[in-house]
């Protein structure tokens, strides 16, 4: 066997890294085939949630006009939409009352750069006619949309959007998911939000989040920031179930949107029997169907919107008529001393 010389073993390695250095160089330039240039970055994908997601559903407004959903109303726009009907007596009030503050909120925004849709889930009997009528006595501004469209295709699109929940959502009660949908379709941005969210919470989503902060905050100086005090249970029941439609006196802060949509509360403790006052939170829908007086008397000055029954017990109501007193003293304690 002949043995190897010192040079014969280094021709061996020479040879070796040659074919490493070729092998690592086709490496290098299949890498670079396979990667975009830098100089030419690759597009971004666009978002999900486009027109191969959502439904075209053909829907009618309340003025008789024509629309498809993702065409017409959400493309390309920031956008608040729930589900509702017009012979509601229990949420569906509380949720136009408070979509009406943060319309109040929003202005001239409202039909602009942000767009409301209210979608009816009971066709038969939300017409384009009822449907109108439903939008004047709750006075929404422009911007706002009601719509209705057939109950099958409706359903399709409440499943797509994630506001239908199997096992809660009935043909025999109308009950259903309770959620709003708020989003910027262009950029897939989307999010529930709750009925009884704070309204200045859902303006600010809308406004700015959504917006990706296009728009210049206004600065302002804590020191006018008023003294925060935690709430007791009963005035967080009445900012939450509320405040929407009811006004609570002239030092109330709060007034925006549609606080007359309901009377004042300031003193109502005082004018109302205490175990009139407590069924009348708890199940105002029962008082008005038995023709209570007092009942009938408000739904009639007050463009016949029904309060809403939000399933209090009796704990929680007296919760919200221990506040009313309190703030009702409060009040007129402070109106007495600056006299």
């Amino acid at each position: 066997m002949t043995p190897h010389t010192p040079r014969s073993r280094a021709l061996g390695m020479h040879l070796i890294l040659v074919l490493v250095t070729c092998l690592l160089a086709s490496q290098v330039l299949l890498a670079h085939e396979a990667v975009p240039s830098a100089a030419v970055p690759p597009t971004e994908s666009a978002t999900p949630w486009g027109g191969d997601y959502f439904p075209n559903t053909l829907l009618t407004d309340q003025d008789g006009q024509q629309v498809h959903f993702f065409d017409d109303l959400i493309k390309n726009k920031v956008v608040v939409i729930n589900f509702i009907f017009t012979s509601c007596s229990d949420s569906c009030p509380l949720e136009t009352a408070r979509l009406r503050q943060v319309q109040k909120l929003l202005g001239d925004r409202v039909g602009k750069d942000i767009f409301f849709y209210s979608i009816s889930i009971d066709p038969l009997s939300d017409t384009p006619e009822v449907l109108k009528a439903y939008a004047q006595r709750f006075k929404v501004g422009p911007g706002w949309k009601f719509l209705t469209g057939e109950f099958a295709e409706v359903t399709d699109l409440r499943k797509k959007l994630g506001l239908f929940i199997e096992g809660v959502d009935n043909g025999r009660s109308k009950d259903h998911n309770l959620s709003l949908i708020v989003g910027n379709q262009e950029t897939g941005r989307w999010m529930k939000a709750s009925p009884f969210e704070n309204p200045w919470i859902l303006a600010d989503q809308l406004a700015n989040t959504l917006q990706n902060w296009k728009q210049p905050s206004v600065e302002g100086s804590y020191a006018n920031a008023p003294e925060i005090r935690p709430p007791s249970n009963g005035e967080e029941l009445f900012r939450t179930r509320c405040a929407s439609c009811h006004s609570l006196g002239p030092q109330d802060g709060q007034g925006i949107g549609m606080r007359s949509i309901g009377p004042d509360l300031i003193g109502v403790t005082r004018q109302r029997d205490p175990a009139w006052l407590s069924r009348w939170i708890r199940e105002p829908d029962r008082m008005l169907a038995e023709k209570d007086p007092v009942a009938v008397e408000l739904f009639e000055r007050f463009e016949k919107i029904p309060m809403p029954n939000l399933r209090l017990d009796e704990k929680s109501a007296q919760s919200i008529i221990d506040f009313l007193k309190e703030e009702t003293d409060r009040q007129q304690t402070l109106a007495a001393q600056t006299q």
